[in-house]
């Protein structure tokens, strides 16, 4: 039986499928509309269908044609910042397609569904590390539009008996060890991609977002996980629940938290550039402080991080950002 990708040209899902193809795994079909990921980045052999998630009609045929069981959802709009100014884009492209896909793939035939979450879900922690049992208040429409799919995930499950695994996030970073895929959106937000670009000399500067949280430097805390230990997450989640394990929901991270002030001062040393940093006013929707409770993933799914070190996710994605520069030169 094949897995269908969605977002499978863009960054999370490109390595799902790097994962799956390493490990075996010949039968991976990619959905993805283009809108954010590349074609070259869908390796050789992977069979692309370029189109809508909520095409319903096109998953239907795709599900039945390739003989699919397993769905892993990774198409979505994940920029906190546009959610709060468009928040009924984030609701169509998370919720309201999210809810098409589910209908049409758990109706051709999917079995098993892995859903890829956010750490938006939990809001202002009171505490951290957060686990998955504390309560949820997403405080921008990005969580809040996550949140709403997995409650559309567990409920449908319920009634219609496939099985699921949703897995919550926290911040994405690096690339792939081999060189094979990275965070290839120009004008992406994440902290790291955008420091690596402002070390190479792509971007004039890196604003920061407040330094007047409750936190000991005052910026924002957060969680990076690695995107290839990420990837291996979602690869073991589908062994569980093709192997008949249970319905679970689970935090992506390593436990442990960085402030953007202090993964500014790693990626300036492990580039050598002293390059521009400007302090700017909080962004609406951003929490203080985000670190991800792993006790669980580690017990369910025996996922053990093989790339737990910043420097190492640094340097891959300065590594990743010269390869984009040689290959837009070619």
């Amino acid at each position: 039986m094949a897995v269908l990708v969605t977002g499978g040209a863009g960054y999370i899902g490109s390595h799902m499928v790097l994962a799956l193809l390493d490990a075996g795994h010949d039968k991976v079909v990619v959905l993805d509309d283009l809108s954010t990921g590349f074609d070259w980045a869908v390796p050789e052999g992977v069979h692309l269908v370029v189109g809508d998630v909520a095409d319903q009609d096109l998953v239907v045929r795709t599900i039945r044609e390739h003989e699919i069981d397993a769905l892993a959802h990774f198409a979505a709009k994940i920029v906190v910042p546009d959610s709060v100014s468009d928040p009924l884009g984030y609701y169509l492209g998370n919720t309201v397609k999210t809810r098409a896909l589910i209908e049409a793939a758990v109706g051709a035939g999917v079995r098993h569904v892995i859903f890829s979450s956010t750490a938006a879900v939990y809001g202002e922690p009171e505490a951290v590390p957060v686990l998955e049992s504390v309560p949820l208040n997403p405080i921008n429409p990005y969580g809040r539009s996550k949140l709403m799919s997995e409650w559309m995930i567990a409920d449908a499950a319920a009634a219609l008996g496939f099985t699921y695994v949703v897995l919550r996030y926290f911040n994405v970073a690096g690339a792939d060890p081999k060189g094979r895929s990275g965070q290839s959106s120009p004008n992406a937000t994440h902290l790291i991609k955008v420091a690596t670009q402002a070390a190479l000399g792509r971007r004039e500067r890196l604003d920061v977002y407040g330094t007047d949280y409750p936190t000991p430097d005052g910026s924002c805390l957060r969680d990076y996980i690695q995107v290839t230990d990420l990837a291996d997450a979602h690869r073991l989640a589908l062994d569980h629940l093709r192997s008949g394990g249970e319905s679970l929901v689970m935090n992506c991270g390593y436990g442990q938290g960085y402030s953007v002030l202090e993964v500014v001062e790693v990626v300036k040393r492990v580039s050598g550039v002293d390059f521009d940093v400007r302090i700017c006013p909080r962004r609406p929707g951003d929490p203080a402080q985000l670190v991800a409770g792993v006790d669980k993933i580690r017990e369910s799914l025996g996922w053990e991080p093989r790339f737990n070190d910043l420097e190492t996710i640094v340097t891959q994605a300065l590594a990743w950002e010269d390869h984009l520069a040689k290959r837009n030169r070619t």
